[in-house]
């Protein structure tokens, strides 16, 4: 399908999966719940945060990425109704598993009661008892369009790539429903746990954070693409950091001078990155995704490349700052 006023590629294997996608993805986290971490969301969302609202309003930023050539979409248990309204959209569009891929992840529980106040959002719990209830939860909300299935936030600590019982069932998810296997991370240890996953041998795809401000897992993501996994990178945009609202006027003025907008050259410089298979937008707007998609024009320059790679933060202090960014 075509891009309204763009180029865009056509889609290929997620590594050496069988899994189509596009070069740019939709990620629903900014979209199934009326509160999330990333900077300006209450108001991108406005007064009315009603489920029936924000229902329509997700169908209308997935409208918005399909007609733009979006092939692959990301949700997770956590994202509040993220999944209800992906897999009510697939149905009300026809869409089939040939015609876009659906991946979605479990480990996390929404808890907020779609509360705006809520001081707990979600609660992680990478158990065995987790994985079954939650497996059902979106076979029940995505049915025959999944196609990858994630641990979500997978880290050293959590001890989930070593736990045979979790292993054991991602393998019989992968065997009986056809659900490749996936996991995403987080922390400023995103490296050693993709490094661990490679060990184990059990995955077919690697989901990380990677940006101009976090970039410290690209080694272990080349490593995980040369193995052959695919790789989707999240939070490419830096929760908004690296957008014309954020806090890096550096890329702000690098984007002036190209004359393109500001998350677009930060997504750009992700999709520059040769062992990318996915760079996933976090869109809560169509203005947002057609913003974002830009990055899809823009080869950017190696000295523009070679500064704002003079971006880059400390790991452990860019997690922490991650860490106090409010819900709203």
């Amino acid at each position: 399908m075509g891009l309204r006023g763009y180029c865009y590629p056509d889609v290929a294997s997620l590594g050496q999966t069988s899994l189509d996608v596009s070069r740019m993805g939709l990620g629903l986290a900014a979209l199934g719940r009326p509160a999330y971490i990333n900077l300006g969301h209450a108001a991108d969302l406005g007064p009315d945060t009603g489920v029936d609202t924000l229902r329509a309003r997700a169908h209308e930023v997935l409208d918005a990425a399909l007609a733009a050539g979006v092939r692959y979409f990301d949700a997770a248990r956590s994202y509040g109704r993220a999944e209800e309204f992906l897999g009510s959209w697939l149905a009300d569009r026809e869409l089939t598993r040939e015609e876009v891929s659906v991946g979605s992840k479990w480990g996390y529980t929404y808890t907020a009661d779609w509360r705006l106040d809520a001081e707990v959002n979600e609660v992680k719990d990478l158990s065995i008892e987790t994985l079954r209830r939650q497996e059902a939860e979106t076979r029940a909300n995505l049915g025959a369009n999944l196609g990858l299935y994630q641990i979500h936030s997978a880290t050293l600590d959590s001890g989930v790539l070593d736990d045979p019982a979790i292993l054991d069932e991602l393998a019989r998810l992968r065997a009986e429903e056809g659900w490749l296997t996936g996991m995403s991370v987080t922390g400023a240890r995103q490296g050693d746990t993709i490094r661990r996953a490679l060990e184990v041998g059990a995955f077919d795809c690697v989901q990380a954070t990677w940006n101009l401000l976090e970039p410290s897992a690209g080694p272990a993501l080349q490593a995980a693409h040369e193995a052959g996994l695919g790789v989707i990178v999240k939070e490419a945009v830096a929760n908004g950091r690296l957008t014309g609202r954020g806090d890096v006027p550096a890329l702000v003025d690098a984007a002036r001078r190209l004359e393109v907008s500001a998350d677009s050259l930060a997504l750009a410089c992700v999709l520059a990155q040769p062992w990318v298979d996915v760079v996933l937008s976090g869109a809560s707007t169509v203005a947002m995704v057609q913003s974002n998609l830009g990055a899809l024009e823009i080869t950017v320059p190696a000295e523009t490349l070679e500064r704002l790679s003079g971006l880059a933060e400390d790991p452990e202090h860019y997690w922490e700052e991650r860490s106090e960014l409010p819900w709203t």
